[in-house]
């Protein structure tokens, strides 16, 4: 604990009366970015930048649980921009070196104990460090912040000390403090993942982290619309499926993403798709034989599968990496759920996994990659390079993603890892 609390004094950023503060930028339903802040002071700081300095207004009031929220768009035109002593990240309108990492926190629930208190084990914070070295342009989460769901067992070594639950604590503890150095680095795009959903954590993600305006007295949103980032030629539609089970088909549901897969035939192409859950990726299943995908969206999907503007398809919630080619027209997905919690064993070859309803996708070749990490997506052209790092930073593989051409998908190839 005592190490714990000297991690946290040395990465959160000071304002004027000592008021302990988290600060970041991330793109909001809106359009554009904004500045977020939490802070223990009673009232929000000021937003300064070289276009004029700007009142933060309230996003939420303290309470029992969170300590005051706050919130201010960020100047389309600005070049600098702070808060108190803190300069933060701003967005360009064409971020050429996009960092992706996913599933980071840190899993205490039921039997599956994490080690926290080991970074081997639990090693968000070095792979956040190790991150922000690269000064990546912008940062995708491709989700799933908080673990830490219930207590410590007593006598538990491994994770003693540890909040639980959906409040600050937690989410600092999960998040925020290891998160630092990457939330100082650059601007974020935060996507919703199933951890964050009205049943675990929604409350605390819809108030710290959600892209829409939050209302402290409303309920839970349990699903929220997409909405679009512009990234200098492709469009990144980040789409809410966190309430979308995995094993079985919500009626309810799929007219709802239905709807929204069909709306993105409209946006700007191309498109890059980024959920957390996939639609068509895999697990190990008996023998071996890569298994998977979420009923419910292929249920949506239907026969039209993806619409034609779709280029790349970006998720988490399978903590692993992988990089997947489709039969047919269906664009290349690539998975990053190895950011920090528990990893899953994955087949290294992806080729002929089966999956769930009768949407006709298969597998043309895939791979998975073990280990904890992320990567960095270097804009190359049209083309863009993908570095794969450990927690460390060590670049342990590289892919590429080449986008297709009129009716030919575009491919996601990794010559220099097995498959």
């Amino acid at each position: 604990m005592r190490n714990f609390t000297l991690i946290t004094i040395l990465v959160l950023m000071a304002l004027p009366a000592q008021a302990q503060t988290q600060a970041w930028v991330q793109a909001v339903a809106s359009g554009g970015f904004e500045a977020r802040v939490i802070t223990s002071d009673d009232a929000c700081p000021a937003l300064k930048s070289d276009k004029g300095d700007f009142a933060m207004t309230v996003r939420a009031p303290a309470n029992g649980a969170f300590p005051l929220a706050c919130e201010a768009p960020i100047p389309a035109d600005a070049s600098t921009a702070s808060i108190g002593e803190q300069t933060l990240p701003l967005p360009v309108a064409s971020p050429n070196r996009i960092l992706v990492l996913g599933d980071t926190g840190c899993r205490i629930k039921g039997s599956a104990l994490q080690v926290c208190n080991d970074p081997v084990a639990w090693p968000f914070p070095s792979v956040a460090a190790a991150a922000a070295q690269l000064k990546p342009d912008l940062v995708l989460h491709v989700v799933d912040y908080l673990y830490r769901e219930e207590p410590c067992p007593p006598g538990n070594a491994g994770c003693a000390g540890s909040p639980s639950g959906d409040n600050w604590p937690s989410w600092q503890a999960d998040f925020f403090t290891p998160a630092a150095p990457l939330l100082a680095a650059a601007p974020w795009v935060i996507l919703r993942g199933n951890h964050e959903d009205c049943a675990r954590a929604g409350l605390g993600f819809l108030r710290l982290l959600g892209p829409d305006a939050f209302d402290p007295a409303a309920p839970c949103n349990p699903h929220l619309a997409p909405f679009m980032v512009s990234l200098g030629g492709p469009t990144l539609a980040a789409v809410d499926d966190a309430n979308a089970p995995d094993t079985d088909v919500d009626d309810k549901l799929v007219p709802v993403y239905a709807a929204e897969l069909q709306d993105l035939a409209s946006a700007p192409a191309p498109v890059w798709f980024a959920a957390h859950r996939p639609i068509w990726a895999a697990i190990s299943g008996p023998l071996n034989i890569p298994i998977g995908g979420n009923a419910t969206i292929i249920a949506a999907a239907g026969k039209t599968l993806m619409p034609p503007n779709v280029a790349l398809m970006l998720s988490g919630h399978i903590h692993t990496f992988e990089a997947i080619n489709y039969d047919g027209k269906v664009p290349p997905q690539i998975v990053a759920g190895n950011g920090g919690d528990n990893l899953d064993v994955t087949p290294v070859n992806l080729k002929g996994a089966i999956f769930q309803g009768h949407s006709g996708v298969g597998v043309k070749d895939g791979l998975s990659v073990g280990g904890f990490g992320f990567m960095l997506m270097t804009r190359q052209d049209s083309s863009w390079n993908i570095d794969l790092y450990d927690s460390s930073g060590r670049q342990k593989g590289q892919c590429f993603f080449t986008p297709g051409a009129s009716d030919t998908p575009g491919r996601v190839d990794c010559p220099g890892l097995k498959h």
